[in-house]
């Protein structure tokens, strides 16, 4: 399969670093056919800007600047996320990548009566989800309905394939986590994408 790996996150030390490298090496360990997204080694700017948003509608205008980015969407066949959860959800950088590649023509349309049409990205038949987030599970999921995770499944999954399959994988309470825990969490990361 070929899987698009977005990555975000700015410390290359972090344990969201080494996530994304277990996450690659697994991919590729199973014999997927990998393009690694660094967006803050890229230095990928996240601003939709005034000129973007005036283009944002028009499609022989609204690629021109990340026409790379949008290439990479449409040769994916698999979608992998790696990220921490900041304020419960996508840190800025990666929710401009999305606001910014994944525009009308590309991820969605729109009908005659202007309704949106999904599914441009019928290519993409997988998405996965790796993140870290501060706040323990009753919180994360109980009190906040975890909206990182909701965005990506009901919101991003409905711009792919019927059916596209998801996978979440999250460490919660990660500021009191230990060794243990995150050796474990390396592991079932590990363990998922290898059967991605």
């Amino acid at each position: 399969m070929r899987v698009l790996v977005v990555y975000c996150h700015p410390v290359e030390t972090s344990f969201a670093a080494a996530l994304h490298d277990e996450a690659v090496a697994a991919l590729r360990a199973a014999g997927h056919d990998v393009q690694d997204l660094d967006l803050y080694a890229e230095g990928f700017d996240p601003v939709l800007n005034r000129q973007g948003r005036i283009d944002y509608h028009d499609e022989s205008r609204n690629r021109r600047s990340i026409e790379r980015y949008v290439e990479q969407s449409r040769w994916a066949e698999g979608l992998v996320v790696v990220y921490p959860t900041w304020w419960y959800g996508l840190p800025a950088m990666l929710k401009g990548y999305f606001d910014r590649v994944w525009v009308p023509g590309v991820a969605f349309g729109f009908d005659a009566q202007g309704h949106i049409t999904t599914g441009q990205l019928s290519n993409i038949r997988k998405i996965a989800g790796v993140t870290t987030s501060g706040a323990p599970w009753w919180v994360t999921e109980l009190y906040m309905g975890n909206p990182g995770k909701r965005l990506i499944k009901r919101g991003f999954r409905k711009l792919c394939a019927p059916g596209c399959a998801f996978e979440w994988y999250q460490h919660y309470d990660i500021d009191r986590s230990t060794p243990a825990s995150r050796a474990a969490f390396l592991a079932k990361v590990r363990t998922g994408l290898r059967a991605f």
